[in-house]
């Protein structure tokens, strides 16, 4: 096991700005050993192709209220019936293990995380323009036109927390996207009070 242990990257952003598509990237150009995706838990039922473990792990009601009670989230949040939250055993044994866990989370969930783990790393994901997100929005044509608009209107009220964030990127190419929150994670891995005093060992200079 290794003895450095690994970094917390908390990715936040609103809806449409892609912030799904940056982490799958992030994780397909990636080791597994170095980075890994945290899975999310919900007592929502799963949808077709999604499995339990994997996608999320599903739990009923009365067993996430158990994980809640004894201190078994690291985050959560009831949305509308269902519950999601990001279970903390399962972050901590990557940590442990010297991987980098990402959290894809929403902002809500990013504060709260903040409150208990300060020292990760929070990364705020927007779209060009409001104009832009509103194309990307219409263009999955899974929502109403008045849907659209809510979600616009709550896109100014989360850009308002970017403050709270440590990085931002701005998703209007992809793969310059990508490279910047590659850079930022090297940014993190760089800095000097992290792992310095072994560095000063090697040159004889503790």
């Amino acid at each position: 096991m290794s003895e450095k242990r690994g970094k917390l990257f908390v990715i936040s952003g609103p809806s449409g700005a892609g912030k799904g598509t940056i982490c799958k990237r992030l994780m397909e150009d990636s080791d597994p050993e170095d980075l890994a995706l945290s899975v999310s838990m919900t007592t929502r039922k799963p949808r077709e192709g999604e499995v339990d473990g994997v996608s999320y792990f599903f739990k009923t009601k009365e067993e996430f209220e158990q994980e809640i009670e004894r201190g078994g989230l690291l985050e959560y949040a009831a949305v509308y019936e269902n519950y999601y939250g990001t279970p903390k055993a399962y972050v901590e044994e990557k940590l442990k293990a010297g991987t980098d866990v990402i959290l894809e989370i929403d902002i809500q969930g990013a504060m709260n995380v903040k409150k208990s783990r300060p020292e990760s790393t929070f990364i705020f994901i927007l779209p060009p323009s409001m104009d832009v997100l509103r194309k990307r929005l219409i263009g999955r044509g899974t929502e109403t036109e008045e849907a659209v608009e809510l979600r616009l209107s709550k896109t100014k009220s989360e850009v308002s927390h970017i403050r709270d964030y440590d990085y931002y990127v701005v998703n209007d190419d992809l793969d310059r996207a990508v490279a910047e929150a590659k850079a930022i994670f090297t940014a993190e891995h760089q800095k000097v009070e992290d792992g310095v005093s072994e560095l000063l060992k090697n040159y004889g200079a503790e």
